[in-house]
């Protein structure tokens, strides 16, 4: 896969989910780009907050632009370099892919991530309950199924996905879908 000269920075953590999906995109449009560690205590960096004053990950620089928010940013490279799409052209198959990216962005993955776990789930109900809670979220996003001990044989995803999936989740060709939901179904452990 040959790269494209670009000039982009991304600030970004492996266990951040948000950033997964936005380096699959990178990778899978083969762009280049330089990573820059973000952790817990640097994002309280006024360097980093003069990018993202909400201090979350992941943060695009390309040349002089930033922006923050993993779908925004993979809705940017799409746009900016079109070479491997991450969407389909076909209207209805588009509409799929932002239904089940905006699943995982919105219904699964902030109740699973670490600062929820941490500052929430911790705090009120107890350190032993956080693997469950996220498990539960996971696994009721995926499958419906808001009991913690049993996974559904067709998931709600993959109900959803049943008349559209091909060797990927919305046909034969990796788009937005399979790349939003990869990092956040690597998590559910039955």
């Amino acid at each position: 896969m040959e790269s494209e000269a670009v000039n982009l920075k991304l600030y970004s953590h492996w266990m951040s989910s948000c950033s997964f999906r936005v380096r699959i995109a990178l990778n899978l449009k083969g762009l280049k780009y330089h990573y820059v560690v973000v952790t817990a205590s640097s994002k309280s960096d006024p360097e980093f907050l003069k990018l993202n004053p909400l201090a979350l990950i992941p943060v695009l620089v390309d040349g002089d632009f930033v922006l923050a928010e993993s779908l925004a940013i993979i809705m940017y490279l799409d746009d900016k370099y079109p070479q491997y799409p991450l969407l389909p052209h076909d209207i209805p198959k588009r509409a799929l892919n932002f239904q089940v990216a905006h699943i995982v962005a919105s219904s699964i993955q902030p109740f699973q991530n670490m600062g929820f776990l941490n500052n929430f789930i911790e705090k009120k109900v107890g350190p032993h309950e956080k693997l469950p809670w996220a498990q539960s979220v996971i696994r009721k996003g995926f499958t419906g199924d808001t009991s913690l001990n049993t996974i559904k044989i067709y998931s709600a995803l993959e109900k959803l996905l049943k008349d559209h999936a091909g060797r990927y989740a919305t046909g034969d060709e990796i788009f937005l879908a399979y790349d939003s939901q990869s990092k956040t179904r690597s998590h559910l452990k039955a």
